[in-house]
């Protein structure tokens, strides 16, 4: 062989030996680290079916379990969590109390549930049917029943997960605002303890291998607590932050829900992850552990399913549920009680004022109870109208929580306290208005923003005269930290508000709907004390 062949032989077995070493590293590395993917769902509310409206978001249960499947099949080593707020929200969850919900999570592997400030709206014992049905534990390790001052006996402070030879410690936690957001009766039972303090101690506790599970390789708080992440700056702000828990030394990641937001990123080196709300998106968490099971990091992820809808299968099992608790209810759901040339908007936490739908169905409250002013808190409607047909399964969605309307007379000066705790609130979000213009100064201080309130009529509210104002039995018993003490003539009406718009819509039959914002930026003094 002459020296050229020589040359080149040695060249092929420098490769070949390169090769071996490069394929040898890349085997061992995937030998030597394990992923372990969480998948997340918060604020489900109950969105069982797909809206296939060209701009529809609702991906509906079908779909999700699709999704979900084809992240089980490609890592095996993943499960799935929740964070909050599951039941609430849809006529075909609401006439059955959640029911297929339950089911729905059973098929996806759900392992745990925060607790929403929602999963109160009902009786208290469902709480055990829905774990047991849908085959997964609540955690709520700061939600105390004062009459034991334990630990609620339904829910679990922390779970930890064996995977793969892992240990990931979770630990659930609810919002401390669940006691002032839903009717006191729910919850007037039940104490709802600082978020950081509870944290703390199961994270402590977790770490330290003094559970019977031993000590854990991974600690995330699952919890129903909000954030937000601003587009541009990516900065994450709200009771995540606001709380302290991504400073507590230990806690890996923070899995959020409640203020329906797409965040993703971190804090403290804390990962927090919140995927949107209704199952528009899904959230992974990827843990990435070596050889001895020491974290080496988290990846954020977020996959908004509504902009691939099209590329997602609907799941056997997932369409027999939805037909099995529909097939019955279809005729209710399915009626059309009237049109809207208009779309009736409505944003949770708008950035200003009171939505479309927010006066037109305080216009409604206010004729219904015969009244100069209504108000509804803005969390009492969950979803806009879009112009076309309206059954009464959409109008189920807007407004799922049965309200009463409430008809009293206040003073100028006690309505204007009313008004000013829906200012700017980004807790509960804009108070919702009809019969008058408020003008206010955004850049006062909170609860003395209001310069002056004129009523539709052009009269300006006096501050010692009694107004008669309409509004719903969540807001006038104190949710949300609104204040209607001092009223005087208070009359329950027994009607719903729900069934007073269903009778609109039915005596209307075709809404055109001219809307004017009631509130109105002004930055000039005005006389009102």
């Amino acid at each position: 062989m002459n020296k050229r062949g020589n040359r080149f032989n040695l060249f092929l077995s420098f490769i070949v030996i390169l090769m071996f070493f490069s394929l040898n590293k890349a085997f061992g590395e995937s030998h030597d680290r394990k992923v372990i993917d969480i998948i997340t769902i918060n604020d489900f509310h109950g969105k069982l079916e797909e809206d296939k409206r060209e701009e529809g978001k609702n991906v509906g249960m079908p779909k999700i379990i699709s999704a979900v499947k084809q992240y089980k099949a490609s890592n095996p080593n993943t499960f799935v969590v929740c964070g909050g707020d599951s039941y609430q929200g849809s006529a075909i969850s609401n006439l059955t109390y959640g029911a297929p919900v339950s089911e729905m999570y059973k098929e996806m592997g759900v392992v745990a549930s925060a607790v929403g400030n929602h999963e109160f709206d009902w009786d208290i014992k469902l709480m055990h049917k829905w774990s047991k049905d849908g085959g997964f534990d609540f955690l709520g390790a700061n939600i105390f029943d004062k009459r034991t001052n334990k630990i609620v006996d339904w829910a679990k402070p922390y779970k930890v997960i064996k995977i793969d030879g892992v240990k990931i410690g979770l630990i659930g936690l609810t919002t401390t605002q669940a006691a002032f957001v839903n009717l006191p009766s729910k919850v007037e039972n039940f104490k709802f303890e600082p978020l950081k303090e509870n944290t703390e101690k199961w994270v402590k506790y977790l770490k330290s291998g003094k559970a019977p599970e031993g000590k854990v390789d991974a600690v995330i708080a699952l919890t129903h607590v909000g954030a937000y992440q601003d587009e541009k700056s990516k900065e994450i702000s709200g009771e995540i932050i606001e709380s302290g828990i991504v400073g507590i030394k230990g806690l890996d990641a923070v899995i959020g829900g409640d203020t329906h937001q797409l965040v993703a990123g971190k804090v403290n080196d804390v990962v927090i992850l919140q995927a949107y709300k209704e199952g528009d998106a899904l959230g992974k968490l990827s843990l990435i552990f070596d050889k001895k099971n020491n974290l080496t990091s988290i990846e954020p992820k977020l996959d908004l399913l509504y902009k691939r809808k099209d590329e997602l299968e609907d799941d056997k099992k997932g369409e027999e549920i939805l037909y099995k608790y529909s097939k019955d209810l279809r005729i209710i759901i399915d009626e059309v009680v009237g049109i809207t040339e208009t779309a009736l908007t409505h944003e949770r936490f708008q950035e200003r004022g009171t939505s479309v739908l927010g006066k037109f169905i305080t216009d409604i409250m206010r004729k219904n109870g015969d009244a100069q002013i209504a108000v509804i808190n803005e969390g009492a409607l969950r979803t806009a109208i879009p112009k076309g047909n309206v059954t009464v399964g959409k109008l189920y969605e807007v407004l799922p929580f049965e309200n009463i309307l409430m008809r009293m007379e206040l003073k100028g000066g006690q309505l204007k306290k009313v008004i000013e705790n829906g200012i700017m609130n980004r807790g509960i979000g804009w108070i919702e208005i009809s019969g008058a213009k408020v003008y206010y100064n955004p850049e006062k201080e909170e609860g003395n923003r209001i310069l002056e309130i004129i009523l539709d009529d052009g009269t300006k509210v006096d501050m010692d005269k009694y107004y008669s104002v309409a509004t719903n039995d969540f807001m006038f018993v104190g949710g949300d930290k609104y204040d209607f003490s001092g009223a005087r003539n208070v009359e329950n009406t027994n009607k719903k508000i729900l069934d007073i718009v269903i009778e609109h819509f039915k005596n209307e039959k075709t809404i055109k709907y001219e809307f004017e914002q009631p509130f109105i930026v002004k930055k000039k003094n005005s006389n009102i004390e």
